[in-house]
């Protein structure tokens, strides 16, 4: 599942932001976050930074931001933007840098010092950051700032910025009084805790499970490169002349689409399916009912009706009434999309004479029969025009026809793991526009899923240009044997997805390091450019088959064209189901006694979830909403209106317009986090999204 996005909210990263005194720490010399890196770049000296060195860095930062807090309110000048406001923005630089490496280490390539850490660290953060949002006399230099903004002139930025710093201390309690301050802290550290302990958990769950294969009949279906795959994995594991596959979904995935043996794909499946609700030491299901207990009770502090209403403010959606009268519609279309999936799969099972039901963990192996039957189209014939590295030429090659952007490899840089790739991205000019990280296989020591970040964030807050250093991660499929990675059509749209969120990294053009982004929008620069990924003209170009060089055949392209609206239903309401569980959550006013499992599985029977689909999430793995889409995984399908609306300029002009793609760079790429959401889009656009483009692509119409 695609995810992450180049999320800022608020003053979160407003406290990390600046300075530059020297730390009375002993042993600080051999602290790389202490000097300057003196690196090509100034990339952070990945080869240098060891986990002993984060506590130090974090215990130095946040004394050192305090120091800009007390600057800040000590100013015998009245409040001002630039003394209060801009000089807020500017705190905590060393902050924001040991956190953005910290953090994405930790998902990326953790191990158990790091996870000590995190869960030494994240209570302390929290509590640091409340300190600052909840100082009385700060509070009182924003808000005098906030009152007299009708007379200080500011322009469009600054005035999004003022308001939206101004609403944030508010909404973190800056005008509650001392003793319910001091409740809403001790909620922030308690939840900090248990948002560590529920990743910690998932991970432990998706590293402890192994389906071993002994019997090599047991294989029957797979293709030889997954056959491969499976038995590196098990040699890498000690189990030499054995095949082991995992619930890492590159694993997964493909057992579940061509092993022949049903039993053992139940087996997995049911594994992947139960992560954290296998009443163990990494249970997740008391942790998710704490969480959610949590925070109706933080809602209700702050004075909304539930944690729903208190999220969606500040996005694009605004209410939850809103997001649920689009989940609802969408719902209500899909269901029947779905169900008639399953009839058409049954049918094959009773034509081959199984003698059983469709089940869960038969979706994925009868799907990829009924494709072949319909479309004559087979995985395993597209693989092999879908590598991996030629596939990411193809992503550099649309940013090139649209932004002029290029990328260049780079040998010698540190790097976060051994396996990440390295780019230096120039613009049109040849001018330099920023570093690109990618690193593209599983690990143990990876979180699941594929999201994009950065080290470094653009902006020019201290006075000059501050290049972006972007991180992107995914969990492809490895290399197998001889053969390159070569990745599924979906893997495909995940890397033209997150490249998306990198190029909103690379391409912003904002003064503040703090900006105000919304997962509702933010989706909107990712989601669109899968619409490019398999176009004939970008295929063309990047689909060749790794052995002979030869472009995708026009037969194969339009079998995948033809295929555009398969299992569909299956992919909605999958997403949908998790969607709105999100929200069932998040709209409670109350949870006494909370039982996560019998709650999801009561409210899946009330909304009518067929027993062949699973919820792309259960609450014991559902990581998205323990995490910053908490009221917010509808947000990839409601940027998937604007997606599809805003590809339709494209298609209204030419793929490739200059003028489209020049609209689209300036009013959203370059803006995002720096104004309202529908006014971007309606800058870009000329009008308000339309939901028609999105029903068409689905088949929902």
């Amino acid at each position: 599942m695609k995810k992450t996005l180049l999320l800022t909210t608020g003053l979160l990263i407003a406290l990390m932001a600046c300075g530059d005194s020297a730390p009375d720490q002993i042993g600080s010399e051999n602290n790389p976050f202490f000097a300057p890196y003196g690196t090509q770049f100034d990339v952070h000296p990945f080869d240098r930074i060891l986990p002993e060195h984060f506590v130090p860095a974090f215990e130095e930062a946040m004394e050192r931001q305090n120091t800009d807090i007390r600057v800040i309110k000590e100013d015998p000048e009245a409040p001002d933007f630039d003394n209060t406001i801009a000089a807020l923005d500017r705190s905590g630089e060393l902050l924001g840098e040991v956190s953005r490496v910290f953090f994405a280490l930790s998902g990326s390539n953790t191990n158990d010092e790091l996870k000590k850490i995190n869960r030494e660290m994240s209570p302390r953060l929290a509590a640091h950051r409340d300190e600052i949002r909840l100082d009385k006399q700060l509070f009182e230099r924003v808000k005098a700032v906030y009152d007299a903004r009708e007379t200080l002139d500011l322009d469009s930025e600054r005035s999004f910025l003022l308001e939206n710093m101004y609403s944030d201390y508010v909404r973190s309690g800056a005008l509650l009084d001392d003793e319910d301050q001091e409740k809403l802290k001790a909620l922030n550290q308690e939840l900090s805790r248990l948002r560590v302990s529920f990743s910690d958990n998932l991970l432990a769950e998706t590293n402890a499970f192994q389906l071993v294969i002994k019997d090599e009949s047991d294989l029957a279906g797979l293709s030889e490169g997954v056959v491969k795959t499976a038995a590196g994995a098990a040699a890498a594991a000690g189990m030499e002349g054995k095949w082991l596959f995992t619930t890492h979904k590159p694993s997964m995935l493909p057992f579940l689409t061509y092993a022949d043996n049903r039993d053992l794909r139940r087996e997995l499946y049911t594994a992947y399916t139960m992560r954290g609700n296998n009443d163990n030491e990494h249970d997740n299901t008391g942790i998710m009912a704490d969480i959610i207990s949590l925070r109706i009770e933080k809602a209700e502090l702050l004075g909304y009706d539930t944690y729903a209403d208190y999220v969606l403010e500040r996005r694009m959606a605004k209410t939850p009434v809103n997001v649920l009268d689009l989940l609802n519609r969408l719902w209500d279309a899909s269901l029947p999309v779905a169900k008639n999936e399953v009839v058409e799969m049954q049918k094959i099972i009773d034509r081959e004479g199984g003698g059983f039901e469709l089940a869960t963990w038969d979706w994925w192996y009868y799907a990829e029969k009924l494709r072949k039957e319909k479309y004559e189209l087979d995985d395993t014939e597209l693989r092999p025009y879908f590598e991996l590295d030629k596939v990411r030429e193809g992503a550099f090659w649309v940013a090139n026809q649209l932004y002029g952007l290029s990328f260049e490899p780079i040998e010698g840089l540190p790097k976060p793991h051994p396996d990440a790739q390295v780019f230096e991205v120039f613009e049109a000019d040849g001018s330099h526009c920023g570093i690109m990280y990618m690193d593209f296989h599983p690990r143990a020591s990876k979180r699941q899923g594929a999201w994009c970040g950065g080290f470094r964030r653009q902006n020019r807050a201290g006075g000059e240009e501050v290049d972006p250093i972007i991180n992107l991660v995914c969990n492809f499929t490895e290399p197998s044997g001889d053969a390159p990675a070569l990745i599924s059509m979906d893997e495909v749209a995940t890397l033209f997805h997150e490249f998306g969120h990198a190029l909103d990294g690379l391409l912003s053009d904002v003064t503040f390091k703090t900006t105000f982004r919304s997962s509702d929008f933010s989706e909107l620069p990712s989601q669109i450019m899968e619409n490019w990924a398999f176009e004939p003209e970008v295929m063309r170009h990047y689909a060749k088959h790794y052995e002979t060089g030869e472009v995708i055949p026009d037969r194969l392209i339009q079998k995948i064209s033809n295929s555009t609206l398969f299992n569909q239903g299956f992919i909605t309401v999958e997403y949908l189901a998790a969607s709105l569980l999100d929200m069932e959550y998040h709209t409670l006013a109350e949870a006494t006694d909370l039982d996560v499992v019998a709650f999801e599985t009561a409210y899946f029977d009330r909304i009518g979830l067929i027993p062949e689909i699973v919820s792309r999430y259960r609450s014991s793995y559902f990581a998205h909403i323990v995490g910053g889409y908490a009221a917010g995984y509808y947000g990839y399908i409601w940027s998937g209106v604007l997606d599809k609306d805003a590809f339709e300029a494209f298609k209204e002009t030419s793929l490739f317009d200059q003028e489209t793609a020049q609209r689209f760079r300036t009013a959203i790429l370059e803006r995002n986090g720096t104004a309202d959401f529908m006014e971007m889009y309606t800058d870009f656009r000329g009008r308000e999204p339309e939901i028609e483009p999105l029903l068409r692509s689905r088949g929902l119409q």
